[in-house]
């Protein structure tokens, strides 16, 4: 796989790579502030089928991934919609197949990202909590208010991510209230590395990647697969599982 042929790909995300291996991934819809959507061409669909583009390519060194604007996600797009319309056991069968890819992707890329959060993450935090660095703007909060408080399971990867990373009590406690968590308490329990001012985000994100690009090439892939591995023996334990659980709750709710 190379760069050119995955780079033009996708209509909600953004991608450039110099010549130091810093593959840059920029979340958008319809170029402004990315939203969440279940149109075939919405980041739940895109994302899963990106990673994977990502993880064949063997010139990525590091990986930057982040949003557009002064928003990570916080909203759903309410202009793209399921072709299926309304046979929502069609929508969830493919839901399940995406959601699967979107964690379990995200995970297999072989070299380290960077997530820089570029503001309020309300909707899918954990993508970018899964990152093996996570740099936050001073303004940036960590929600979950796409599942509990709208009345839908949380059973899409988020249950494994946030009891790892907040330990089981708070964990559930996270995400059965819908609690934000702002940058700085997000830093002080663990999940973010560093709060910096939203100009100088990027600065930073790109200072580590040239930092840890001058690794050698299989330096860098060994030292991810040692990481990840148990965050990946999580996942694949619980995502099957609570996706369909999700499923039926919706479907039969």
């Amino acid at each position: 796989m190379k760069f050119e042929d995955y780079r033009d790909r996708y209509q909600t995300i953004r991608l450039t790579r110099g010549g130091d291996g810093v593959l840059e991934l920029v979340m958008h819809t319809r170029g402004g502030e990315a939203l969440w959507g279940t149109s075939l061409t919405s980041l739940h669909a895109e994302l899963g089928e990106c990673f994977a583009d990502m993880a064949r390519d063997p010139e990525n060194k590091v990986v930057i991934m982040t949003g557009t604007g002064d928003n990570f996600v916080v909203g759903f797009d309410a202009e793209e919609s399921a072709p299926e319309g309304d046979d929502r056991a069609a929508v969830w069968r493919r839901i399940h197949v995406e959601g699967m890819a979107l964690l379990n992707n995200l995970l297999a890329i072989p070299v380290p990202v960077i997530a820089a959060v570029n503001g309020p993450a309300h909707i899918h935090a954990e993508l970018l909590v899964l990152g093996d660095i996570v740099l936050a703007a001073d303004h940036a909060e960590f929600a979950d208010l796409a599942h509990v408080p709208n009345g839908v399971v949380p059973g899409d990867g988020v249950q494994t991510v946030w009891q790892e990373l907040l330990g089981p009590n708070r964990g559930r406690y996270f995400l059965l209230t819908g609690e934000r968590i702002d940058a700085r308490e997000a830093q002080r329990l663990g999940i973010v590395g560093e709060v910096l001012p939203r100009d100088g985000l990027m600065d930073r994100a790109r200072e580590l990647a040239r930092q840890l690009a001058a690794n050698p090439h299989w330096t860098l892939r060994q030292m991810k697969s040692v990481l990840v591995r148990r965050l990946r023996r999580r996942v694949a334990e619980d995502l099957d599982h609570g996706l369909a659980v999700e499923a039926l709750a919706t479907l039969t709710g």
